[in-house]
């Protein structure tokens, strides 16, 4: 059986955790901020439910390698000191993973509200 109070308090710690990552990465807020403006975007231009889907998925996908990212410079920092090869290696991978679903996002919002920007402006 499913406990309220267990609920809440699972919930709470990961609303915690949220907080922590936003309150230290410049990289996840900056991120935040481009999730709500293609949020008002998509609400400003009424983009199609499918589109509007696709634009959800990659903000859930793109703050969550950005957690993720976290995770692995917090763990990695904790066993080794920063200037490690490997542990540069490490976060430069990750860093490069969130890089590259960045700008995929970056590309297939591109081409969801380029249609919507240009009946607009011409």
């Amino acid at each position: 059986m499913i406990r309220v109070q267990d609920l809440y308090s699972s919930v709470r710690h990961a609303l915690r955790g949220v907080s922590v990552v936003f309150k230290a990465e410049q990289s996840f807020r900056i991120q935040v901020v481009g999730a709500v403006c293609a949020i008002v975007a998509s609400i400003v231009f009424k983009i199609s439910t499918y589109q509007f889907l696709i634009i959800l998925l990659l903000i859930g996908a793109v703050l969550t390698l950005e957690i993720i990212n976290t995770i692995f410079e917090r763990l990695v920092d904790s066993f080794q000191p920063r200037i490690h090869p490997v542990v540069r290696d490490i976060k430069d991978i990750m860093a490069g993973a969130v890089l590259i679903a960045s700008v995929v996002s970056l590309l297939v919002g591109t081409v969801i509200f380029w249609p919507y920007v240009a009946k607009t402006v011409l």
